[in-house]
């Protein structure tokens, strides 16, 4: 009779975990499908679809290396839709002693989880074993600081775990960051590449989603769902990665295009996210391509990508853990918008924003720069409450957990934490949409114009945003120079500009 009951979340789809080295007669494993994770937030369908395969699949394959597993689905006669009520079921069913689980990722499952603990005689609390970093890493190197740094916590990294350094820890191709050379605009030299899908019928799973009236968002195809299921998915993305989008992965990253979704993204933060794949997984084999391939992989490619995973996204991680939960009711520009109806089914005239809010709705997927450039742009320009983007966000990706989605949201996209994560808003007029993009060639508004007839809403909205908010704004040495350029505009021009942007203002619903 198995004494000790493993709880499994969603997101902890790691087989490489401890845990399972070793078939233990008196473990039970469990795993959940339950309504409240799919009502907290309304879900992409897409996302609620990948999470689901990739549960079954995994604990198909702990049932597969010997392991004793019960798996609540969804529409289980004797699942009770609770975390606590349907593990205490199993303890009084299995006369369970022992409940074990590993870290949860997000605040709200942390504290429930703390909770259940109670209800057991003992419990034991395990690491994932899947981050570069501990829970509290970020918050102990920063402490006594002033500010939180990226850029000096992801050389902390580098050196950390030596990755592109020499023996002497200092940075492969003689600079730490080559952030400058991952900017350009797509110029069509480098042929673009389809990404990797894995088309399979997900038929029977969304009629069970429709049975249980599982409020869903965004579009599927029901016959051709194309995100990974399992690790040998995970790595075959991995592999296509290096071998066709990595020798133009950096120098393209931040551009945009009308005809191509992902560009040369890897689409892996999905399956990272799920802790399918590690980050020390992806790093090293990409790191691996590029050695063997120099001669036709620059290092500024490499490094770009590494930034991403080692400091980018454990920097996130770190952030979240030091600020919540207090991070979630931050509003430092006391907004109190809520989003157009357009950001439901993409039917906008701006053209950055129809393809961005489209691809979005149609494959739960954007790649950074749409989701800060474009979309939060606006969110920010627009007066959007943060809570309302937050949720979006949090809703639409197939890759978006709370501890990586809010402090991307809320902090970097929306400053409203007022320069926790990020040192300046990042807001821009369509000048910098139009370098990075060709939304704006064939757009209904004209993108040199700021007020009159057709002009592009992101240019009154990015002036108006600094002229709307100097008091908070003007003391950031980030943005001095567009005050400077504020003071060279004529009055006149600035009440032209105000005008023209409270007018979009008052007519989100109709851009």
């Amino acid at each position: 009779m198995s004494k000790t009951l493993r709880l499994i979340l969603g997101d902890q789809l790691n087989l490489q975990h401890p845990w399972f080295a070793d078939k233990q007669k008196d473990v039970t494993y469990v795993m959940m499908e339950i309504m409240p994770e799919q009502l907290y937030v309304k879900h992409h369908i897409q996302k609620i679809i990948g999470f689901f395969l990739n549960m079954r699949h995994f604990a198909l394959s702990l049932k597969q290396q010997g392991h004793h597993v019960i798996y609540f689905y969804l529409d289980s006669t004797e699942n009770q839709q609770d975390f606590k009520e349907n593990l205490l079921w199993l303890k009084q069913k299995l006369n369970i002693k022992k409940l074990e689980y590993q870290l949860p990722d997000e605040l709200r499952l942390d504290e429930t989880l703390k909770e259940i603990q109670k209800d057991f005689k003992e419990s034991k609390v395990y690491d994932t074993h899947h981050f570069l970093t501990s829970r509290n890493e970020v918050r102990d190197f920063f402490r006594g600081k002033k500010q939180y740094l990226m850029e000096n916590f992801y050389r902390y990294m580098r050196k950390k775990h030596q990755i592109l350094v020499d023996s002497q820890l200092n940075p492969i191709g003689g600079q730490w960051n080559f952030d400058a050379e991952n900017r350009k605009k797509y110029d069509g030299k480098t042929s673009l590449k389809e990404p990797l899908l894995f088309k399979r019928d997900v038929t029977e799973l969304v009629a069970v989603l429709d049975k249980m009236e599982v409020p869903y968002m965004g579009e599927i195809n029901k016959k051709e769902f194309d995100y990974p299921v399992g690790r040998q998915e995970a790595f075959a993305l991995l592999d296509y990665f290096c071998e066709e989008l990595l020798p133009a992965f950096g120098t393209y990253e931040d551009a945009m295009l009308k005809e191509h979704v992902t560009l040369f993204h890897s689409r892996l933060s999905f399956v990272l996210n799920l802790k399918i794949i590690s980050p020390s997984e992806v790093v090293q084999q990409v790191i691996k391509y590029w050695e063997l391939h120099q001669h036709s992989i620059t290092i500024a490619q490499v490094e770009g990508f590494t930034r991403q995973v080692i400091g980018w996204r454990e920097y996130m991680r770190g952030i979240y853990w030091v600020e919540m939960p207090a991070f979630k009711e931050k509003n430092f520009f006391n907004y109190s918008g809520t989003l157009p109806q357009w950001f439901w089914d993409g039917k906008v005239k701006m053209n950055c924003l129809k393809h961005c809010i489209s691809n979005s709705l149609e494959n739960a997927y954007a790649h950074h720069i749409q989701r800060l450039m474009v979309i939060g742009n606006f969110t920010l320009l627009a007066g959007i409450h943060p809570t309302e983007v937050d949720y979006w966000f949090l809703g639409t990706y197939a890759d978006a957990v709370e501890w990586v989605q809010i402090t991307n949201t809320r902090g970097m996209s929306q400053f409203a934490d007022g320069g926790i994560v990020g040192s300046k808003p990042y807001v821009s007029s369509a000048n910098y949409i139009d370098k990075m993009s060709n939304y704006c060639k064939s757009c209904f508004y004209d993108k040199g114009k700021r007020h009159g007839s057709k002009a592009c809403p992101f240019n009154s909205l990015y002036w108006n945003f600094y002229m709307e908010h100097e008091e908070k704004l003007k003391n950031n040495q980030r943005v001095a120079m567009m005050y400077k350029l504020l003071e060279k505009i004529e009055p006149e021009e600035k009440e032209k500009i105000t005008e023209q942007a409270k007018k979009y203002l008052e007519s989100l619903n109709s851009l």
